[in-house]
């Protein structure tokens, strides 16, 4: 069964030193390398990832997020998550890797506190 595929849109932020990764897709083993090779290729002191049109990540996808946490963390920059749904909070609770992300409901509340 082919996997569905995840589109990113990668766009500047309104504040100076944003950007944003707006996915649309599941992020899964499959899908995944484009969201990683974006994450890499950013050097933003704040990037923003919306997973509004994100329906289920797998264990890979949750891989990917933890070093892309990682990655930013180390370089004192910040990464902030936006539109989580309730199926994808639980499997980061699951995994107990959800206190690595900061969880906001609007863009534009993510915008304002990075």
């Amino acid at each position: 069964m082919p996997s569905e595929p995840l589109t990113i849109e990668d766009i500047p932020g309104p504040k100076e030193g944003q950007r944003i990764l707006r996915l649309s897709g599941p992020l899964v083993i499959a899908t995944l390398f484009d969201f990683q090779a974006k994450v890499r290729a950013d050097n933003s002191r704040s990037l923003i990832i919306d997973f509004t049109s994100v329906p289920y990540v797998d264990s890979a996808g949750i891989g990917s997020l933890v070093g892309a946490y990682v990655t930013h963390q180390k370089d004192g920059r910040s990464l902030a998550l936006v539109g989580v749904s309730d199926r994808i909070h639980n499997a980061l609770q699951v995994t107990r890797v959800e206190h690595f992300f900061r969880f906001f409901n609007a863009l534009s509340e993510a915008e304002n506190a990075t």
